[in-house]
């Protein structure tokens, strides 16, 4: 039994399932774990799914971690769950993705696969209730996870249930086109829980605008995760980075770098954003030859189809440009389509400039980051839609992530600002960007909660 327990899709550990039968075990990081962190592991709980083959197999072996509970959901009720409603539904609503005209389309097939991710959901709140102490603190992550509030009070009333979503929080425009009854399952999970964590105002209130929330017990609460400082300088200064650092320097040269690092995902704008490179080399002739893009897109969700259309499009555009504007001594975009953060480490110490443009974003964390590690400090060319935009803001280069035309005059007055200017813009960046790391970011929920411990 456990007084802090924490929900989420993908644990901090995960296993790989060797031809020999043995079972290798991978551990993961960020936040949560930094944050979790923060408690004594003999009161704490992380309750997860089971993701591959070998976590189902140490489920079934009963190996595992001191305090881990892995579930192991049947593997077609979490791909409808996962895929079929979180990444293609909710995501998609969150993040004002759909292309209206042709989606969504919200049929018998939609509703069978809401069962399952309403089954899915289920299996969390039953393990939690089982796992918490009386009056136990529960801190629940994410739009996966969307009905286990409303789930858990039914099976547990005298626990503290917090639920975090790190992504936007569709409009109420937005939200209303979900069935009616599917909206009202889904705001009902949601309030169950004693406090609503989001990462700014802007996705607060878009909740509080689309939901009734007074009455209702439930508080609406701002918590925007920032970085340790410490412990990313402390990876972005490890030998592998160096060397890799020493290969990107010997192919910019003493040109200056733009520097973005995305998933392939399609509220990232990737696309728009090379374009503005484009349109910046095209209005901005005196940037040929002294300027190199570096762009690092790991692939993202490749089940589904539109995503690896997406990320084709995104390589096909890099070699476009290249096409156009590369010459024999100068290639313009350096791009990586795929998952090498040694890589990204590197592109963030060699910085001029960081883009970061996504159409919507709960956070992001990379306009937080580069300006922590960037070695000669960094100008950063940020979209007003993201969700650092709200502490950032004051310090970076704002921009429309739909208008490709102000992206490229911003990237241009980005490479331009005066050195002083940049170091200390990028001063007052880090200095935001670090104000709330994860373990603080953690433990204020968990306070706000009530914390036991």
């Amino acid at each position: 039994m456990a007084t802090v327990l924490v929900a989420s899709n993908r644990g901090p550990v995960s296993y790989v399932l060797g031809e020999d039968g043995s079972l290798d075990t991978r551990r993961g990081g960020g936040g949560l774990v930094s944050g979790l962190s923060a408690v004594s592991s003999q009161d704490s709980v992380w309750v997860c799914a089971a993701l591959g083959e070998g976590d189902r197999e140490a489920v079934r072996r009963g190996v595992g971690e001191p305090g881990v509970r892995m579930l192991d959901i049947d593997p077609d009720v979490y791909a409808d769950a996962y895929n079929g409603i979180a990444n293609s539904v909710l995501w998609f609503l969150h993040h004002h993705l759909y292309d209206v005209p042709r989606e969504p389309v919200y049929d018998a097939e939609f509703r069978r696969r809401w069962e399952s991710y309403r089954a899915y959901n289920r299996a969390f709140a039953q393990a939690l209730a089982a796992a918490a102490d009386e009056g136990a603190a529960v801190l629940v992550q994410d739009y996966h996870l969307a009905l286990v509030p409303g789930q858990l009070r039914e099976l547990r009333p005298d626990l503290r249930i917090a639920h975090f979503t790190h992504t936007p929080w569709a409009s109420p425009e937005y939200l209303r086109m979900l069935p009616d009854d599917i909206r009202e399952e889904l705001l009902w999970g949601m309030l169950g829980a004693d406090e609503l964590g989001f990462h700014t105002s802007a996705w607060a209130g878009a909740f509080a605008a689309g939901a009734n929330v007074e009455g209702t017990g439930t508080r609406v609460a701002v918590h925007p995760l920032g970085v340790d400082a410490e412990e990313l300088r402390a990876l972005a200064y490890r030998p592998a980075v160096d060397e890799r650092l020493a290969e990107l320097r010997a192919e910019v040269g003493d040109r200056k770098t733009i520097v973005r690092v995305d998933r392939t995902e399609l509220s990232k704008n990737i696309l728009r954003g090379l374009l503005a490179y484009r349109e910046l080399l095209t209005t901005r002739p005196e940037w040929r030859g002294r300027v190199v893009h570096l762009a690092s897109a790991y692939p993202s969700r490749q089940d589904l189809e539109v995503y690896r259309a997406y990320t084709t499009a995104v390589a096909a555009l890099a070699e476009e440009i290249n096409a156009e504007f590369g010459t024999e001594d100068w290639t313009p975009v350096l791009v990586s389509v795929k998952d090498d953060f040694t890589r990204s480490l590197a592109a963030y110490r060699l910085a001029d400039v960081a883009l970061v443009n996504p159409v919507r974003d709960g956070m992001n964390l990379v306009a937080k980051e580069i300006p922590v590690v960037s070695e000669q400090g960094c100008a950063l060319v940020l979209s007003r839609e993201a969700g650092a935009y709200e502490e950032l803001g004051e310090d970076a280069l704002t921009v429309n992530p739909f208008d490709v035309s102000q992206t490229a005059e911003a990237l241009h007055t980005a490479l331009t600002m005066p050195p002083s200017e940049r170091a200390d813009r990028t001063k007052r960046l880090a200095t935001a960007s670090t104000a709330l790391p994860p373990q603080r970011w953690f433990l204020n929920q968990l306070e706000a909660l009530g914390n036991p411990t």
